[in-house]
């Protein structure tokens, strides 16, 4: 129990793939204006993230790997999230169009996200086992989804404010994210503060 805790609480807070490791950067500040879009792309991140994970890991464990394979991980993993962000952009245009309108370009480019691709590598690097992997996986996206949300209020505070000139639009965007992304760094050893 302890060992998912620990999972759960980096993927969160510690090792948050946006803040931490600087994954999915892109997406982070592309769609981060408004409230309503950071939520639905940070919850499609999220869903495509766990069904990935669910896929890939056991391709690549239990088929990959035991045929002498493994070179070919990436190309494996770049299909199972283009197939499901396809699935994704489907639903969702049926479905919710406001929120496939609003989510744009950033929608399709989920395929290359960073963060979905790092998420299903990280498995194999760290020894993850298959539910370990999973919950890697849920608290990577629900940390994604988190930091969207909170840079989204974050930007909507920026947009009233009285900004230099100099410091309109991007360069405010990249401070605020650096002065947020510090923030997450007070959570480190907050895991190992729980269990000892």
């Amino acid at each position: 129990m302890q060992a998912i805790i620990t999972i759960l609480i980096a993927g969160l807070f510690t090792d948050n793939f946006v803040l931490s490791k600087f994954l999915g950067v892109c997406p982070f500040l592309g769609v981060s204006k408004r409230l309503d879009t950071a939520v639905g792309m940070g919850a499609a991140v999220a869903f495509v993230m766990v069904v990935a994970t669910a896929i890939t890991y056991p391709l690549h464990a239990w088929l990959l790997l035991p045929l002498g394979l493994g070179y070919l991980q990436t190309i494996l993993f770049i299909i199972v999230i283009a197939s499901t962000v396809q699935l994704i952009e489907i639903f969702l245009k049926r479905y919710i169009p406001p929120l496939y309108n609003a989510l744009g370009v950033f929608l399709p480019l989920m395929t290359t996200n960073c963060a979905i691709m790092g998420v299903t590598i990280l498995h194999f690097t760290t020894g993850l086992t298959y539910f370990e992997a999973m919950i890697n996986a849920f608290a990577g996206g629900v940390g994604f989804l988190l930091a969207m949300v909170l840079f989204a209020g974050v930007r909507s505070r920026l947009e009233g404010n009285d900004i230099p000139k100099s410091l309109e639009g991007m360069p405010i965007t990249l401070i605020a994210a650096a002065i947020m992304s510090m923030s997450f760094l007070g959570f480190v050893g907050l895991a190992d503060g729980l269990f000892s």
